[in-house]
């Protein structure tokens, strides 16, 4: 061989050969478009392709908005989308974790932005991805106005992937929450999850491994679904019926959003220290597959209620006076309500105080 066929050789690689697939990435593009385009609303456009996402303020409604942002993702519930197979839920907990975390402060979501990378993209993979994201974002009633896209050979496994969600929103100057008249005696109200939500899976996995079971069994606490669909579950949303009660009561001093944590280490970050919440375990609505989890892999009450949500994924403080109105406005929005408990004088208590057994029922 020449010299200069050898230096052709050379130097005749292409990103391709790298594992990177140019093509695949714009053919990925091409199919979420009409998913993105879903969400809009004003004050997005609901296009994509740009250098940067564009929001209009102003045509969104706001006078004098202070904005607030959010960022988290979904955990080792990755694992499970991908061992399942299920990806096109798990864009729905994307957006929960985020736009959860906005409208605890009173704010309402205006806009999403989402990072995916992946060891060998897959258009079709990445199309159910996104079309879940776009859902979260229908129902939080936000815009995706963005993303980034990294195939990343060598760094993740060719199946594997993994996800971050960016939100913001805004709320007018001076209705951002917690409020400062937080008091003894104000009433915890306790709006339902839908399972684990995206908090606890490492714990989860640990435990289905001890069960013996795959993913593809019949769960044993849902007859109607495997395993796998029903620990895939996606992260409610609250955002709507809690911006609705927000508008239509002026009665909510302050939520708390029940991620990594649980009651114990989420609650307190909405009270003032001198207080604490009382919170009653029998009024909880544990959902089958909690007791599950507490059986098969024994795990402590107290590491259930600092690990996860336990059938309660919001914490609504409101006083006494406005707790029922409050609570009616969410029912009639979609929430089931329980009462929670109410605030104390914390004293030499915890932050977090609990009456009763959490699996007495």
């Amino acid at each position: 061989m020449t010299d200069e066929a050898e230096t052709s050789g050379r130097n005749g690689l292409t990103y391709a050969d790298a594992g990177v697939d140019i093509d695949a990435g714009n053919e990925l593009v091409r199919r979420i478009k009409p998913h993105v385009r879903s969400t809009m609303r004003p004050g997005a456009d609901g296009e994509i392709g740009g250098f940067g996402g564009l929001f209009d303020l102003k045509a969104a409604g706001f006078t004098d908005p202070v904005l607030v942002a959010a960022n988290d993702g979904v955990g080792t519930k990755l694992r499970v989308a991908i061992e399942t197979g299920l990806h096109d839920r798990i864009g729905i907990d994307l957006v929960a974790m985020c736009v959860n975390d906005l409208v605890v402060q009173g704010a309402e979501p205006l806009f999403f932005l989402d990072y995916f990378a992946t060891g060998k993209l897959d258009p079709t993979q990445g199309e159910d991805i996104v079309k879940g994201i776009a859902a979260g974002c229908l129902q939080a009633g936000c815009a995706l106005i963005g993303g980034e896209t990294a195939e990343m050979p060598g760094l993740y496994a060719d199946k594997d992937y993994d996800l971050a969600g960016f939100a913001v929103g805004a709320a007018e100057r001076g209705r951002l929450l917690p409020s400062a008249d937080i008091q003894p005696g104000d009433v915890l109200l306790g709006l339902a999850s839908s399972g684990p939500h995206s908090n606890g899976y490492s714990l989860i996995r640990r435990i289905v491994e001890l069960s013996g079971l795959s993913y593809d069994a019949p769960a044993p606490f849902d007859a109607d679904r495997t395993l796998g669909e029903a620990l895939i579950e996606p992260t409610r949303i609250y955002v709507k019926p809690i911006l609705q009660a927000i508008r239509e009561t002026a009665g909510i001093k302050a939520l708390a959003h029940i991620t990594g944590g649980g009651f114990t280490e989420n609650i307190p970050r909405v009270l003032p220290e001198r207080l604490r919440a009382d919170i009653d375990l029998f009024a909880v609505p544990v959902p089958p597959v909690f007791r599950w989890l507490a059986q098969t892999g024994g795990v402590a009450q107290s590491e259930m209620l600092r690990t996860f949500n336990c059938g309660i994924g919001m914490v609504v403080v409101a006083s006494e006076a406005d707790a029922a109105t409050v609570g009616a406005v969410l029912q009639s929005a979609g929430e089931t309500v329980v009462p929670l408990g109410r605030v104390l004088d914390r004293g030499e208590n915890p932050a977090v105080t609990f009456n009763g057994d959490l699996f007495a029922k």
